[in-house]
């Protein structure tokens, strides 16, 4: 099983006192062990440094442990990385689909999750990548 994981859930997996670590750490654990096959989206490895190191929490998130955590990531899951044509192809679909501004970037997450053939995207934020069409839609779970 193939599984990309949106920041949605990477964030609450990592914060332990995170209202939704009960229902996302599992899966992350799950990549840990090789029971799945995970990955991630360079674009996740950005948005998930940057929201971790702005989390509300105490003690707060240093940038030093951020990176840390990011390199921890990319030990279970596998970066993959959107070249031109990936871009042109997420904004063609955008274009498309009428849809402005801040999309965009579940549809690089998305376009992630194509290009590496994955069977799920798994999300705290399905909405934000069904409005995607059917190809993405299909593929979209939430953790339970």
């Amino acid at each position: 099983m193939k599984v990309l994981f949106d920041t949605s859930v990477l964030v609450p997996a990592i914060i332990v006192n995170h209202p939704q670590h009960s229902v996302c750490f599992p899966k992350i654990q799950s990549a840990k062990s090789r029971q799945i096959q995970g990955f991630i989206s360079t674009h996740s490895l950005a948005e998930t440094y940057s929201v971790i190191t702005r989390l509300p929490v105490q003690p707060r998130i240093s940038p030093q442990q951020a990176q840390s955590i990011v390199v921890d990531i990319l030990q279970y899951l596998e970066g993959v990385p959107l070249v031109v044509d990936d871009y042109q192809a997420a904004i063609a679909q955008m274009a498309t689909l009428n849809l402005p501004g801040g999309a965009i970037f579940d549809a690089l997450i998305a376009q992630a999750a194509l290009k590496a053939q994955v069977d799920i995207l798994l999300t705290l934020n399905p909405n934000h990548f069904t409005r995607l069409g059917n190809a993405i839609a299909h593929i979209v779970q939430v953790p339970a």
